[in-house]
């Protein structure tokens, strides 16, 4: 009976494998369908194929730089209305892989994430990076790595943000921008050489990408006024504005 019951389990855990495949793959297939979707009510379109090339195009963002074997897909094409404006848009999944050694040997480690690129008319825009503070930011603070602080202490705590112009972060994020973010869940924000890339760490829902879209359109329209016609193309460099005082 000992080698019935053995084999008995053997079969029973190479079904749930088989199960598990099977329908990982129907909830892909469903989530692709979606995205199809997406892109048909919007007039945009889809490519589910792998690009190779992405990373290359888009190295100035860490998170196309990290690992190997890089590649996006599920990619989706088209504009984002912004501000009264038609800004080009991309987004979709990415994937990279890492490895990690043991007495094993060698085990590769396979990543995906959702991303959303918007290219911005403004050109001539320093850096800007917001994103949710965690643990580690703290310590890191505690040591002296530079952070921008703000008025709101609250929204100090909850944010790292760095820009290569203090002031322009200061300008961007007005306490009407803070009140926004704070009252909403936001991506990881990197606008670097007039492009934005918007992340959230893991593998977006259909749903989720709408909904992180419309999050975009508002970020981009709570930018004030003076700051956008001081970027927009034609315009002269930004004069000089009173910094406000930083919180300590």
């Amino acid at each position: 009976m000992e080698p019935v019951f053995m084999i008995l389990i053997f079969v029973a855990f190479a079904a749930l494998i088989i199960f598990g495949a099977i329908y990982s793959h129907k909830q892909q297939q469903a989530r692709r369908l979606a995205l199809v979707q997406l892109a048909a009510k919007h007039g945009w379109t889809f490519d589910p194929s792998n690009d190779s090339s992405h990373d290359s195009r888009y190295s100035q963002f860490s998170i196309f730089t990290t690992g190997k074997s890089r590649y996006a897909y599920n990619t989706i094409r088209g504009s984002l209305r912004i501000a009264g404006d038609e800004w080009p848009l991309q987004f979709g999944d990415y994937h990279y892989a890492t490895e990690s050694h043991d007495k094993k040997g060698t085990k590769t480690h396979h990543h995906h994430i959702s991303y959303i690129l918007v290219e911005s008319p403004y050109l001539g825009a320093p850096d800007l990076f917001i994103r949710n503070e965690g643990f580690f930011d703290r310590i890191a603070s505690a040591i002296g790595f530079e952070d921008i602080d703000f008025e709101s202490l609250e929204f100090s705590r909850k944010f790292i943000v760095k820009s290569t112009d203090k002031r322009f972060a200061y300008d961007v994020i007005s306490p009407q921008m803070m009140e926004f973010m704070l009252a909403t869940t936001p991506p990881t924000v990197d606008f670097e050489r007039s492009v934005c890339c918007l992340y959230h760490g893991g593998v977006l829902k259909p749903e989720d990408f709408a909904a992180t879209l419309q999050w975009t359109v508002e970020f981009f329209e709570h930018w004030p006024r003076h700051v956008t016609a001081d970027l927009a193309p034609g315009s002269s460099n930004r004069g000089p504005t009173p910094r406000p005082n930083s919180a300590t």
